[in-house]
């Protein structure tokens, strides 16, 4: 009968410490998410940032989830659907960003190195 009660206890205080770690995980994703990249992500499209992806593309997504809702700013080709454009610009793989000088940065960049490259600076 102790043991069983005791059993019990560590079971309750297992399922409180998950609950809790779930609750600060949530939260600190949502503080994570609620940061505005807009000013960010203009500031990349004066800068004549364009990236070219596929919606299949898992680093893409990686790419547009880092910027939230802030990438509708960013101007975005999707490579299946513009064969010719994505050809006409040389992309290799996906994520490619392009700048006006017109140097190709492959892969995923995030959004710290976009700001090294563009001069644009993060919130």
């Amino acid at each position: 009968m102790l043991i069983a009660v005791m059993n019990s206890k560590y079971a309750i205080l297992l399922i409180v410490c998950v609950v809790a770690i779930a609750v600060v995980g949530w939260l600190y994703s949502q503080q994570q998410t609620s940061v505005n990249l807009d000013e960010f992500a203009q500031c990349l499209a004066e800068q004549g940032a364009v990236m070219y992806g596929a919606e299949w593309c898992l680093h893409c997504q990686n790419e547009k989830d880092a910027f939230g809702d802030s990438f509708r700013f960013i101007p975005y080709v999707e490579c299946p659907a513009e064969p010719q454009t994505c050809i006409a610009k040389n992309i290799q793989g996906y994520p490619t960003w392009i700048f006006k000088d017109g140097k190709l940065h492959e892969g995923e960049q995030g959004l710290q190195n976009l700001s090294l490259i563009s001069g644009c600076t993060l919130p």
